[in-house]
């Protein structure tokens, strides 16, 4: 890539654009203000008389630029308009260009471009699809979900959508018991086996591991959450649990690590959260896929780890 490129994935990385369609489409609409008028450019010039929009933010002007360019995909129905923290996006993006107008590399044409680039990397990256089918427990409904991960991850070299979603799924449920902002959510290629964190999240005195396939490394930190007085769970899959039990039992741990198959954790928070009642299942497996993408799109730079309710 040139630099202009590297600046603008640089960007694009660091304020998660292409994973949000709102951000791409204030981008787009910024991006061609910038265009038309040069730079550098006053944000307070994209906003409405009442300061409370972006100027010229919509479907239709987002959906006649990527027109230009052969995209007839809608990108969102409100094009951005009604997106949280949409005049913060524009603020930051109008400051990016013209710090690219001072090093001379505002190439506006290319950069338009590059954008569109990324609504179609976003259009591409399909979401994961959960149905919510009645006739199914709930624990063959996230089996099903995480069975497309799997299948997924099999396709693509080097992918590692099961460990992610593995991950985000649990600290989902766990934010939906424990409330917002009381878990510090990680990146994937962040989780605490590659740092010196004491478990993926640490809840008072427990830390919690999640892994698709437990080690002799993860059985080591297990110890040492025990001797830093911690209490240690580790959420795996099915034949995760069977592995993780052996070694726990290699190392002498048998009764002191708490070992979930995660589907059944997932599947009980569930039942929980929605009084066991039927009638409200829908409604926390909504919830916790909601939580899941906001976590996605906070941590994460892959828009294709996003899951979306079959209809």
């Amino acid at each position: 890539m040139n630099e202009l490129e590297q600046r603008l994935a640089a960007y694009d990385q660091s304020r998660k654009i292409t994973l949000s369609k709102g951000k791409l489409c204030v981008t787009l609409v910024t991006s061609r203000k910038a265009r038309m008028d040069g730079l550098p450019l006053r944000s307070s010039e994209m906003l409405t008389d009442a300061k409370g929009q972006v100027a010229g933010l919509g479907k239709a002007a987002v959906q006649s630029i990527l027109k230009e360019y052969g995209e007839m995909r809608v990108l969102a129905e409100e094009g951005g308009r009604t997106s949280r923290g949409s005049i913060g996006c524009m603020e930051s993006y109008v400051a990016f260009l013209n710090e690219l107008h001072a090093a001379g590399l505002a190439d506006m044409d290319c950069i338009e471009e590059w954008w569109v680039g990324r609504v179609r990397k976003y259009f591409e990256g399909k979401p994961f699809k959960l149905k919510v089918d009645h006739s199914k427990s709930i624990k063959a409904i996230i089996n099903d979900l995480l069975g497309q991960a799997q299948k997924r991850q099999q396709k693509v070299h080097g992918a590692t959508c099961v460990g992610a979603m593995y991950q985000h799924l649990v600290g989902a449920a766990l934010d939906l018991v424990l409330g917002d902002g009381v878990l510090k959510h990680h990146g994937f290629s962040v989780a605490d086996a590659f740092t010196q964190r004491a478990g993926d999240f640490i809840i008072d005195d427990v830390a919690i591991h999640v892994t698709t396939s437990p080690t002799e490394a993860l059985i080591r930190k297990c110890v040492s959450n025990i001797e830093d007085g911690l209490r240690a769970i580790i959420i795996t899959s099915k034949v995760g649990t069977a592995a993780a039990e052996v070694l726990c039992a290699n190392a002498q741990l048998q009764g002191r690590v708490d070992v979930f198959e995660i589907e059944q954790f997932i599947a009980s928070n569930i039942y929980e959260m929605s009084g066991f009642s039927r009638v409200f299942h829908k409604s926390k497996i909504r919830e916790l896929v909601a939580a899941y993408n906001e976590i996605v799109e906070t941590c994460e730079t892959d828009p294709s780890l996003r899951i979306e309710l079959a209809s």
